[in-house]
């Protein structure tokens, strides 16, 4: 161990450095305009408002949602949203009014509400979702994570989901939260991880003698997570044990998946509220071993565990390693860990400048994208406290709070949030955030669901000749859709890298096509793409500005220009 932490302590300085520029290929292009968010949501016909069941008895589970996300569930090339309503756990009859809504995207990211004709229904008290082919015939699949059994809705095709849940057998009945699908052991189809909270069924009362208030987690126990592996004929089994996730039980709100050390194989890290996080290191063959603590990412650099909540996966450095973001609660800042290689990260927060900006605010989902499209990986957070009478025990708190867009530049970064347009002008009880291109033109729009309140769609409407490409993958020997797979793009003197993934965020998903950002580049270079099979495809000068789609074996098969606005 003692060597171990030396190896830390000296390759912490080194990150110092990467952070500061002073290594490494430093900051992409920077963009000469401002970028604006514009709130469409209304004009692109979301009409979509929470139930959140909320209370005077202040029951835990009302504040946690909600949850949501991005798929193209028909494959017309344009992404479709899924957003997930709650209940009450007081009063039948609002859950029974709630529901989950599907809405099509008919072109350029106008919607259409199909809930009616789609066969997904809403039982329990819905939390969050993830989608992938787990039977990889084409068409994604959904999953909804509840207050009590979860739900696993089939395909099958023209819109319609069918309800498989019982025969598929993974509707645990445990309070779950944040879901992602993976190739836990590369055999071809995704298997299923479901992160679970608190034990709920005795609940207490907390607050002061005047007021009451939600509880803190530390009055519950936590639940062990739960790993379903694929069987391949449309069931799966339960083989949390057997994979050695259940040596540990925190209490799971985030989860991420991605290959932090480079050995080919998916890994999952949990953000646990106020217990350890959890790294699960897949050790080869969909086999586990928890190694937040030994990595650095289990606690902050004080030592102590955080109140951590989303989380994502991101190489915002550029040295080809998957960084780390946690967000956490007001008086905590989030969390970035840098990853140092060979297994190691350190609590890069203060370096990187993610500090003092998130210190204010309750983080829930956390993504990093380019949503500036200068070639680099920036931050962007969603904030809204958990306690609706926070006031009262925090002066100057408030229930609702603003989103922080933070701007990568050279590594670290600047809350830009003031300058990006009405869209960030917005001050809700936020919780899932999730990015994707709905009107096809290049750019990274944003999904923003709030807790008993209307969901927020914000169109990213470029001030800037920033050019991309977006890439779906196709798995053939892989699983269909392509989920672990590692592509590496070659422009403009640097090398970006990414992963296809289901999940990350808090309680939902982004788009699974893979955007890159290349500033004022004229032309790329190559695209790689790594198969989790193992085989490689790579694609050299592929087109500037284009949605492309590589096939597993094929390499290139489809292109198109970015639709103009």
């Amino acid at each position: 161990m003692s060597a171990r932490l030396a190896l830390l302590g000296a390759a912490s300085l080194s990150f110092v450095a990467i952070v500061h520029g002073q290594r490494g290929g430093g900051a992409g292009p920077a963009a000469s305009e401002t970028v604006a968010f514009e709130d469409v949501t209304q004009a692109a016909g979301l009409r979509f408002q929470h139930t959140n069941g909320a209370t005077p008895e202040k029951h835990m589970v009302e504040t946690m949602g909600s949850g949501g996300l991005f798929f193209d569930y028909d494959n017309d090339g344009w992404i479709d949203i899924f957003l997930v309503d709650g209940g009450s756990v007081a009063d039948r009859q609002v859950t029974r009014q709630a529901r989950h809504r599907l809405y099509h995207n008919r072109g350029l990211g106008a919607f259409d509400d199909v809930t009616a004709s789609s066969g997904i229904t809403h039982a329990d008290n819905g939390i969050g979702a993830c989608a992938a082919d787990y039977d990889n015939d084409g068409l994604k699949d959904l999953y909804v994570t509840n207050d009590g059994p979860n739900s696993l809705f089939r395909n099958t095709g023209n819109g319609v989901f069918a309800d498989v849940t019982r025969a598929a057998g993974v509707g645990s009945p445990l309070l779950s939260t944040s879901c992602a699908f993976l190739d836990v052991d590369r055999d071809g189809d995704v298997d299923l991880f479901v992160a679970n909270y608190v034990d709920l069924r005795a609940e207490r009362q907390c607050g002061d003698s005047r007021v009451r208030a939600y509880c803190r987690p530390e009055l519950y126990d936590g639940l062990p997570n739960i790993l379903y592996r694929n069987n391949g004929n449309g069931t799966f089994s339960d083989v949390s044990r057997e994979a050695g996730m259940l040596g540990v039980t925190g209490k799971g709100l985030g989860v991420a998946v991605g290959d932090y050390d480079n050995d080919g194989w998916p890994d999952v890290f949990v953000a646990n509220d106020l217990t350890p996080d959890f790294l699960y290191h897949n050790t080869g063959g969909g086999e586990f071993e928890e190694v937040g603590l030994l990595a650095g990412v289990a606690v902050a650099s004080d030592g102590r565990a955080r109140a951590g909540m989303g989380t994502d996966f991101g190489d915002y450095d550029g040295d080809g390693l998957l960084d780390l973001v946690v967000t956490n609660f007001m008086g905590e800042s989030h969390n970035i860990f840098g990853n140092l290689g060979d297994g190691l990260f350190m609590d890069a927060t203060l370096a990187s400048g993610i500090g003092q900006p998130t210190l204010p605010f309750v983080g829930f989902g956390a993504l990093f994208v380019d949503y500036d499209q200068d070639a680099d990986l920036d931050l962007i957070i969603a904030n809204g406290h958990v306690l609706d009478n926070a006031d009262h025990f925090t002066p100057k708190a408030t229930y609702a709070q603003q989103n922080l867009l933070l701007r990568n530049q050279g590594g670290r970064f600047t809350d830009v949030a003031a300058m990006a347009g009405p869209g960030f002008a917005l001050v809700k009880v936020s919780r899932g955030l999730f990015a994707g291109d709905i009107d096809n033109d290049g750019d990274l729009d944003l999904l923003v669901t709030n807790n008993g309140q209307t969901a927020d769609l914000l169109r990213n409407d470029q001030g800037h000749p920033g050019n991309a490409l977006l890439v779906r993958v196709v798995g053939t020997t892989s699983n269909r859709d392509g989920l672990g797979a590692r592509l590496r793009l070659a422009a403009g003197g640097k090398t970006q890298l990414r992963e296809v993934k289901s999940g990350s965020s808090y309680l939902g998903q982004s788009d699974a096509r893979v955007h890159f950002g290349v500033g004022r580049t004229a032309a790329l270079d190559r695209l790689e793409v790594v198969w989790p099979s193992g085989e490689t495809d790579v694609v050299d000068g592929p087109p500037l500005n284009h949605i492309i789609t590589i096939v597993e074996g094929q390499g290139l098969t489809e292109q198109s220009p970015f639709a103009s606005q």
